[in-house]
C-alpha cells in the first residue's frame, strides 16, 4: 500500500509497506529519486549507518544485532518493516512503526510527511514504552545524479566545520579532520545543524536542512547521490549514546526545499 501526497507540481509517494519509504518525488513531472525497492528516501531508525560488529551496550546490558552487512549492522530496521498510516491529507500523512525483535527494546516511531509547492518535511520521533535505550533516526535519500539522460550531474554543495576520520572498516575512528574533496562515503560534522544544497544546472536547485548535527553523504555510486541528516554519527549507539526515556524522545526532523532554475 502506499500513501500520495500532491501541491501544485509536486507529487510525493509515500510506500509504508516498504521501510515508509518517499519511493517517489516528482517536481512538474521529473523524478528526483533513484527508483527500486531499496532506494528511494528511507527512514534509518532505531540507528543510523553501521554499528560496530553489531554489538552495542545500554548500561550493563549488551546487545547483539543481527549483521544485516557483515561484519556490521546498517541502517536499522524501520527500512525492512511494514508502518501503518494513522493520518492522511491532500498534503500531510503520519505513520507508526512499533520496535521489536531483533531490537531489544520496545517502542514506537513515528514519522510525519508534510508537502508544500516548494518544500517537502519529514519529522520522526522515538518513544519508549519501558526501559530507556540509546537510538538514532535520520535518512537516506538517493537523488538522482542527472535528471535526464546526457544531461549535466548534480552538485553538491556544503560547508561542513569537520569531516569523521573514516576507518579501514568505514567506521570513525574518533578523530576529526579537516574535510576532504570527494568522493564519499564519510560523517560530516555541521554543529550548526545541516545545510547541503544539490544542484542541477539548469533545472533545480535542492536545499536539505536539518537541525540535526550530522549528515552522511554518500556519492561513489554512478546513479545517485545520498545526502543523509542524522540524529549521531555512524556507530553513535556507542560512541555518542543518546538515551530515549519515558519523558524524552527522540525527535528529528529535515526539509527538503526546491526552487526551479
Amino acid at each position: 500500500m502506499t500513501t500520495q501526497l500532491t501541491a501544485g507540481g509536486v507529487d510525493v509517494v509515500v510506500d509504508q509497506g516498504n521501510g515508509c519509504r518517499i519511493s517517489s518525488l516528482r517536481i512538474d513531472g521529473t523524478e528526483l529519486l533513484r527508483q527500486g525497492d531499496h532506494y528511494g528516501a528511507f527512514p534509518m531508525v532505531p540507528w543510523c549507518g553501521r554499528v560496530r560488529e553489531g554489538r552495542f551496550r545500554n548500561g550493563a546490558a549488551e546487545h547483539q544485532l543481527p549483521l544485516n552487512s557483515p561484519p556490521h549492522a546498517i541502517h536499522g530496521y524501520g527500512r525492512e518493516s511494514a508502518w501503518k498510516q494513522v493520518r492522511h491529507e491532500a498534503r500531510e500523512a503520519a505513520f507508526v512503526y512499533d520496535l521489536r525483535d531483533p531490537w531489544p527494546y520496545s517502542g514506537r516511531v513515528t514519522q510525519t510527511v508534510e508537502l508544500t509547492e516548494e518544500s517537502l518535511t519529514l519529522a520522526m520521533g522515538v518513544e519508549t514504552y519501558g526501559d530507556s535505550f540509546p537510538a538514532q533516526a535520520g535518512w537516506h535519500p538517493w537523488f538522482l545524479r542527472r535528471l535526464a539522460e546526457g544531461e549535466e550531474e548534480v552538485r553538491v554543495d556544503f560547508a561542513p566545520a569537520w569531516q569523521e576520520e573514516r576507518g579501514a572498516d568505514h567506521l570513525p575512528t574518533g578523530r576529526r579532520i579537516d574535510p576532504l574533496p570527494g568522493p564519499w562515503d564519510d560523517c560530516f560534522g555541521m554543529p550548526d545543524g545541516v545545510a547541503v544544497t544539490l544542484t542541477w544546472p539548469g533545472r533545480l536547485e535542492l536545499k536539505v536542512t536539518s537541525r540535526a548535527e550530522w549528515v552522511v553523504v554518500y556519492d561513489e555510486q554512478a546513479e545517485a547521490v545520498c545526502v543523509e541528516p542524522q540524529s549521531g554519527p555512524p556507530n553513535g549507539l556507542n560512541t555518542l549514546p543518546r538515551l530515549v526515556t519515558p519523558v524524552d524522545p527522540l525527535e528529528v526532523a529535515t526539509t527538503w526545499t526546491w526552487r526551479r532554475l
